[in-house]
């Protein structure tokens, strides 16, 4: 027997509970991982609170992500003893996830853990970590390198936000850090931000060009916040996209597109392809410097994740949560 926290729902609500399963009441896939540490998201957050329609069919496991050892594999791919890292393809939402001791999980959504890189240090980083490190990637894709100017990052105080600030001024950018709590400026400064704005001032309503601050973003909460980073991104920018917390509306018009060649460049972490996780994590280990790791991470029980679920949905959580599946 062993502990998860299990989701189903009484009267249209959705109840969360740490109770025992056995081996034989998990999914039947093909690789079976004895999860060592998963990590908190704001998606699990509305999974578990049910504030959001994240899980569609119960009883469910939560937990996008987790890292563990291989026990048992019908997959020739991964042996008994292998470490692996697992983000995304729909588990803690469709399939059961992380938050649980056991882990059933199907061998292609299974990544290696990358030479040198803890359990511990893996939820750090994470599908925040991960995100943020695509967004990265997809500004040098599209030629924003750290002396074209400023690259501003929202929700900076976030599990994306702040991995994103941390990565971006340790390639050299100049990082400007969004954020609606001013009892995080010291947080987000030491993390390498040289300059903080309110989401207030971000937030407030735009006209279709504003004056060019921007060489480029990392945005991850939608809405008047990415409309205004549109209006305000420089000549051949770069704008990326990955999530939604302010809203899933975008008030903007052609004008940033058409006028000035800015690019709104989508990142998608769930169903990214295996070569492309491959290269982030790897870069994520090698440039993720290690003490911003050290300062992001909430390290929590099982047990806890009720709690926290209801805090990181209501803005509460600062950085990365970490949840211990040993303790």
């Amino acid at each position: 027997m062993f502990k998860a926290l299990v989701l189903n729902q009484n009267d249209g609500k959705t109840v969360a509970e740490v109770t025992e399963l056995s081996l034989d009441q998990l999914p039947d896939q093909n690789v079976l991982v004895k999860v060592d540490y998963s990590s908190l998201n704001y998606k699990d957050g509305l999974a578990i609170t049910g504030k959001g329609k994240i899980i569609r069919n119960f009883p469910m496991v939560p937990g996008i992500d987790l890292v563990g050892t291989v026990e048992e594999s019908a997959d020739d791919r991964y042996q008994k003893g292998d470490k692996v890292v697992l983000t995304g393809w729909g588990v803690g939402e469709n399939h059961w996830g992380g938050f649980s001791e056991y882990a059933r999980l199907n061998a292609d959504w299974l990544v290696p853990l990358p030479e040198g890189m803890d359990p511990v240090r893996t939820m750090q980083i994470g599908t925040a970590g991960l995100t943020a490190m695509l967004c990265v990637m997809a500004l040098e894709e599209g030629g924003v390198t750290p002396d074209k100017g400023p690259v501003i990052v929202s929700g900076a105080a976030g599990g994306v936000g702040s991995v994103a600030v941390a990565i971006l001024a340790g390639l050299g950018y100049q990082v400007t850090a969004i954020t609606g709590r001013p009892e995080t400026e010291g947080y987000l400064k030491g993390l390498g931000a040289s300059e903080i704005v309110s989401r207030e001032e971000m937030a407030e309503p735009v006209r279709p060009l504003e004056k060019q601050r921007w060489a480029g973003a990392v945005d991850t909460v939608g809405d008047n916040i990415l409309g205004r980073i549109l209006s305000e991104t420089d000549y051949g920018g770069v704008v990326t996209a990955c999530g939604l917390a302010a809203s899933f509306k975008l008030p903007t018009t052609v004008m940033p597109f058409i006028l000035r060649n800015v690019r709104l460049q989508g990142v998608d972490s769930v169903m990214c392809p295996y070569e492309r996780r491959q290269e982030a994590w790897k870069r994520l280990q090698a440039q993720l410097p290690d003490n911003a790791v050290g300062d992001i991470a909430q390290i929590i029980a099982l047990n806890e994740l009720p709690d926290y679920a209801e805090r990181i949905t209501n803005g509460q959580v600062k950085g990365r949560v970490v949840v211990d599946l040993n303790s």
